[in-house]
C-alpha cells in the first residue's frame, strides 16, 4: 500500500518545492493535502481517515503546530521542517525526533522518509513536553543568523547580514541585495527569511520586500494611506509598506 501523508506548510513555494522532493522520492506516496493553518489541520484531521505521516512545519500561519497536538486524539508520526537555526535543530535533534532543515535537500528528505519506514507508524515523542522543555526555549533564545551563505554559479560565497540593504521576491525568486548593488539568489522564501534575522534589523514591510532602515534614504506619503520609500540601491520598481504595516513600520524605525 501506498504511504499517505498530510503536509502541514504556509509558504505556497515551500509546499510546492516540498512536494517536488516528495514526488523524486516516491512518485506512489499520495500527497492527501496541504494544510497551511492548525485550525486548518484541526478540521482536516477530525474528518479524514488518519494519514500514515504528518509532513510539518514547526510555524504555520496561526501559531504554533504544536498547539494542533492539543486538539486532536490521533498519534500519528510527525517528521518537522524548520527554518531555524543551528541551535535550534540541536534542540530536536536532542529529543529524537525527526526533522528538515530548510531549504531542505532531496537527500536529507530521503534519509527521514527511510528512518520513518524502518520505526514503523507510532509517535516516539510527547508533544506537549517537547513544546514546553524545547520550543519555549527555541524561541526565547533564537540565534538569528549573522550571515548569508548563496549560490553563484558553481561557487559558493558568504554574505554578511551588515552587507544586506534588502530581500526582494521577483519572478519567482528571492533576491538578496547589497549596498554595493549586487543581486544575489536566496534558497530560502521571504517568510523564512523573516524568522531567521534579527527583526530589529530587517522589517518586513509588503509580500515583496524584507528592508533595513539604513537601505531608506526617503520617506513619502502615498494614496490610500501607505507609504512609499526610496531605497539605496535602487530596485527600480515601487516600494510602498502595506496599509495594514504603516503603524508597525514607524514603530519600528522609531525603536
Amino acid at each position: 500500500m501506498s504511504l499517505k501523508l498530510l503536509i502541514f506548510e504556509d509558504e505556497s513555494l515551500s509546499a510546492e518545492h516540498l512536494v517536488n522532493l516528495i514526488n523524486r522520492y516516491d512518485s506512489s506516496v499520495e500527497i492527501q493535502g496541504i494544510m497551511e493553518s492548525v485550525k486548518q489541520g484541526v478540521e482536516w484531521l477530525n474528518n479524514h481517515p488518519e494519514p500514515d505521516l504528518l509532513l510539518m512545519d514547526i510555524q504555520l500561519s496561526d501559531g504554533s503546530c504544536f498547539e494542533l497536538f492539543k486538539q486532536i486524539s490521533q498519534d500519528i508520526p510527525v517528521i518537522f521542517t524548520t527554518a531555524y537555526n543551528e541551535y535550534a535543530v540541536q534542540a530536536f535533534k536532542v529529543n529524537s525526533i525527526d526533522y528538515l532543515l530548510k531549504p531542505i535537500d532531496f537527500q536529507e528528505l530521503k534519509l527521514a522518509f527511510e528512518k520513518f519506514r524502518k520505526q514503523g507508524k507510532k509517535r516516539t515523542f510527547n508533544p506537549e513536553q517537547i513544546y514546553d522543555q524545547v520550543y519555549s526555549r527555541l524561541i526565547q533564545n533564537s540565534q538569528y543568523k549573522k550571515r548569508l551563505l548563496v549560490k553563484i554559479g558553481e561557487q559558493l560565497k558568504q554574505v554578511n547580514t551588515e552587507d544586506i540593504a534588502y530581500f526582494l521576491f521577483n519572478e519567482g525568486m528571492c533576491w538578496a541585495v547589497t549596498f554595493a548593488k549586487n543581486r544575489l539568489p536566496v534558497d530560502y522564501s521571504l517568510d523564512e527569511i523573516e524568522q531567521m534575522f534579527d527583526p530589529k534589523m530587517f522589517y518586513r514591510i509588503n509580500r515583496k520586500f524584507i528592508v533595513r532602515p539604513e537601505a531608506i534614504e526617503k520617506i513619502h506619503t502615498y494614496f490610500n494611506n501607505r507609504l512609499k520609500l526610496q531605497l539605496r540601491p535602487d530596485p527600480e520598481t515601487d516600494v510602498l509598506v502595506s496599509r495594514e504595516r504603516v503603524s508597525d513600520f514607524k514603530n519600528w524605525l522609531n525603536s
